[in-house]
Formats: structure tokens, sequence, C-alpha cells
């Protein structure tokens, strides 16, 4: 969605560059009181379910909040919560039937206006929402969204409420899978006193989840508190969480080996050849929704050229992915078969081994389809990465060697540092890339089109390398205008076919969630978006 651009930017920032980061301390939870302690930073912006779109905001919006429909912590698929039923005929218009009963923990009930209002509060303009663009499929986002100049309506002609527990939804084209993307932050429902009270909701937030915010302390500890009146099927299993700020993960990985911390979800990449003999099996290792790429500038004719593709997939048949994942990221990261993640399941849409021999390591033959596609321009190549997070360097340096060797030279692949990660988007986003560049995603939902259609669809928002291939556009057009989830899926699989005939951004791996716990807890798991199942721990 468009509005995946900045939410997966930010979090690539924060999870996939594992530059998560940790500062403080004290103890753990309190003996007794099960309450546990969890690592964690200030989040971005107010804690606005809009508004928040990366990993650290995201946590307390799994805790506080619930919404239509909820991805199952296991499998990652989009079940029913508040939903009792979302009706279709033709896949563009939608009614919304909600179960009775809810109510945010203020007492306030969820009623379809609880939906309604949200989602138009976050898609108008004026409010500066992050996650304003998750709504543009809703017909009349155009209006209360413009791409300039100021909105001609405050609201979306395609959002009606029928009565307390129904209301309507027109899209603006055929979406089959929209439903599946419900359970994303930005359309849970906001209470009465969002409006009427907002500097009071952004100090203290309200939701219908199965915790409340009892306090925040910026630049310390946020303390979540389990709420006896949560209506919902999943309620805490522990009494709450501290979330305590950290700026350095690897003071909490120290804490947490002190006894001073309970849960740690951002393993320190300096630590992963420790971890195991130090946490044993309170170690959590286990695919996410990631994937990190190189992207190709399209927009320059030494890389986007007419057969060009042979350069591309020869770079990544130049990639010795299962070496770079075993000892730079101590099996941390699964070498990539396709643009998605296993994650997704084949219900999801995962098909293994879509790029093909591409994404095989072959240096005969990569040098072979390099020197067919006119060699690499001027001879040399450079990686552009940011340098900030220092997490890049050793894998950028990895893949180089990798491709040195392959065209038996020291000098043909050299990495290119871009200062800060706000400097190397900002290059991106100008189209000043002059060769291929780090890239990665995760996913907002899990379903296929989540991972092809923001990237690779002509001007789609997160479309960094410009690629455009009208095969591809049809396909995708073609796959939202499906009946069904099914039938959808099948025609994303057809144009991901594309991509493995046109390489226009190299799958390297998939990324792992990794998490350590104290032996104070039990039933810890991670979801597939590598965030803590925090209702699901129990505390001794």
């Amino acid at each position: 969605m468009r509005g995946a651009t900045r939410a997966k930017w930010a979090v690539c920032a924060i999870a996939v560059a594992l530059a998560a980061a940790a500062c403080g301390g004290g103890g753990g939870g309190t003996k007794g009181s099960g309450v546990l302690s969890s690592s964690w930073g200030d989040p971005q912006n107010p804690l606005e379910p809009a508004n928040t779109n990366e990993v650290q905001g995201g946590k307390v919006m799994e805790m506080l909040f619930r919404g239509l429909k909820r991805y199952n912590p296991k499998t990652g698929a989009a079940e029913n919560v508040l939903a009792d039923r979302i009706e279709t005929k033709d896949s563009q218009h939608f009614t919304v039937t909600l179960k009775g009963g809810w109510t945010f923990s203020n007492g306030q009930p969820v009623t379809a206006n609880s939906f309604v209002d949200a989602w138009n509060y976050g898609a108008l303009l004026t409010n500066k929402q992050k996650n304003a663009s998750f709504f543009q499929y809703i017909d009349g986002f155009d209006k209360v969204h413009p791409q300039s100049g100021t909105p001609t309506a405050k609201t979306l002609s395609g959002l009606a409420v029928k009565d307390d527990r129904t209301f309507t939804v027109t899209l603006n084209q055929k979406f089959a899978s929209w439903p599946d993307t419900l359970g994303y932050s930005a359309f849970m429902p906001l209470p009465k006193a969002f409006f009427t009270d907002h500097d009071a909701y952004v100090k203290k937030p309200i939701g219908d989840g199965p915790y409340t915010v009892e306090s925040y302390t910026k630049g310390s500890v946020m303390k979540m508190r389990k709420w006896d009146g949560y209506k919902g099927p999943d309620p805490a299993e522990n009494a709450g969480i501290d979330l305590r700020v950290y700026t350095d993960n690897n003071t909490a990985y120290t804490d947490l080996q002190a006894g001073n911390l309970d849960l740690v979800d951002d393993i320190p990449a300096a630590q992963l050849k420790n971890v195991k003999r130090d946490l044993g099996n309170r170690y959590i290792n286990q695919p996410a929704g990631i994937i990190q790429t190189l992207t190709f500038p399209m927009y320059d004719n030494n890389w986007g050229g007419t057969g060009k593709e042979k350069l591309r997939q020869g770079i990544s048949m130049a990639i010795n992915r299962d070496q770079i994942t075993k000892e730079i990221f101590q099996k941390t990261r699964t070498p990539a078969t396709d643009w998605t993640s296993p994650v997704l399941g084949e219900k999801g849409g995962y098909q293994a081994g879509v790029c093909g021999p591409a994404c095989e390591y072959d240096p005969a033959k990569a040098k072979k389809l390099i020197q067919e596609g006119g060699g690499l321009p001027g001879g040399k190549m450079a990686l552009a990465y940011n340098a900030d997070t220092g997490s890049h360097k050793d894998w950028i340096d990895a893949i180089c060697n990798s491709i040195n060797n392959t065209l038996d030279t020291d000098s043909a692949c050299v990495g290119a540092p871009v200062g800060t990660f706000a400097d190397f988007r900002n290059k991106i986003t100008a189209k000043q890339m002059t060769g291929p560049f780090r890239t990665g995603w995760q996913m907002d939902y899990p379903l296929i089109q989540n991972f092809l259609q923001p990237l690779y669809y002509t001007d789609a928002a997160s479309n960094d390398g410009k690629f455009s291939n009208a095969g591809f556009d049809k396909l995708v057009n073609e796959a939202n205008a499906q009946a069904g989830t099914g039938e959808a899926v099948a025609k994303f699989q057809d144009a991901e076919k594309i991509l493995a005939q046109q390489m226009p951004a190299i799958p390297l791996w998939y990324q792992n969630g990794s998490a350590g716990y104290s032996p104070r807890l039990s039933h810890v798991a991670l979801n597939p978006f590598s965030v803590p199942v925090f209702n699901e721990i129990k505390v001794q």
C-alpha cells in the first residue's frame, strides 16, 4: 500500500537494519507482580493508529487495540475479531457488520462510527497522519488527500454508517483481498474521547485491546497493564508489561543476562555467535515477514536498458547467499528464492524457487551473463547503503567479495556508504542512485499483494528502482479484480514470474525475528511480524 513507503522504511531503520536502540536499564519486572519488563524504544509519533508506522509504536498498538481483524500470531491468517462478517458481491462494495458488546477501556462503546470516524481522520490530509495512504483504495480519497493543494472534502465518500453495528465501504477499484488488510493498525477504531479531548488521548491513549496505558515517561518507560474489562478471546496472561527504553541493544542484552530485564526482542548482531550458549532454549530465532534485497536504478540505462536483465541476473548469481547467511548472520537469515516471504505460506502466495537459477550461486554462469549483459558499467559497481546503523557494512563487503571472486578481481565491486539513513533515502527518492542499493521490506499484512504491488507496480509509492513493466501491471490489476483471494493470489504469482525474468531487484535473504528472555517467563513467541506476542507470555 502507498503508506507502506514511510512505514516500511521506518521499520527498516529499526527492525530490518538491526539498529533498534536501547538505552537505559533498571530492574526486571517486579518479582511476584506478574509484570514483565521488555526492551523498547520511544515511538516516533503519538500513539494514534493512523500515525504509527514503525516497530516500537506498533508493539503498543498490538497491545492497546483490536480491530475488525487480527493476524493470527502463529499462522498470520487474517481472522475476524470485532467483525462479525464482511460481505461483498463484487470485491468493490463491502458491508461490515460488527459484533456487539465491545467497549473501549474508558467505557465508551465500539460502534460503526468508531471505525468510520477513525478512518476519516486518518485519511484527511490536514491531520498529517503517516498511514493516510492506507485508505487510498476507499472512494473519495483523492478529495480528502489530494496529491497537491488542499482537500475539497473532509470525509471519505466511500464510507457510510448504517447503524451502530453496520457500515458500508465503497472502493475505487476492485480489491478482492481488501478485507485481509484490515488487521493493520491504521484501521483500528477510536473512542469519542479521541476527538473530544485529543490532547488527553495523546498523553494517555485509550484502546479496546487487552492492555491499557498506565503511564508513559518518555526516554524511560511505558507501563502497560492488563485490562480486566477486555471482551476479546485473547486476554492478557500476565499482569502487564514495562516497556523500558534503551538506546543500545547491547546494553539491553547485558541487562537480560544480569537478570535486570525479562525480554529482548532484537538480539544484537555482535551477540549472535554467543546467544545460544548464553540463553539456551530461551533464545528464539524464527522466520519473519521481512525480505532484504538489492534494487537496481532502472531509470539509469546502464542498469535498466535493453538487454540489461542478463547483467542483473548475472550479478544475482554471483552472490553466495548460503555462505553469507551462515558466516555473517549466523543462520538468522535464509537465502531468498523469491520476492515475498515464507511466512505467507501457500495460501498467502509464497512459492519457493520462483527466482530459479538466478538466485543460485553459479560463478561460471554469472560471469558469462554479466559479459552478455554488457559488463559492469565502466567495469565497476558500487553498492550503496546507509552507514549510520553499523550493521550493513559487513554483509555489503561480503557480497562484493563474492562478486569480485566471480569476476577474478578485487576491485570491481565496492561498498558505497551514505552517511545517514535520511540522506540515503533522500538520494533514492531523488533518483540519484548510480548503481544497486540496499533495500528491505517488512510486510504490512501477510498477503503476496503487499510484497509486489507497492514495490514493483509502475509509479507505486515504494517502487524505489522505478521498475515499469506493462505485463506485470496488467497481472496485478487482474489479481485485484478477482472475486476471491485464491484467484487473486494465482494472478499475483504470475506477476512475480515476470520479476524473475526482469530482475529489477535481487532477492538476498529472508530475515528472521530474534528474541531472548529470562527464566521468569514462559510461552514466549514472536508473531510473523517479528513482534513478541505479549498477551500470551506468562510470568512466574
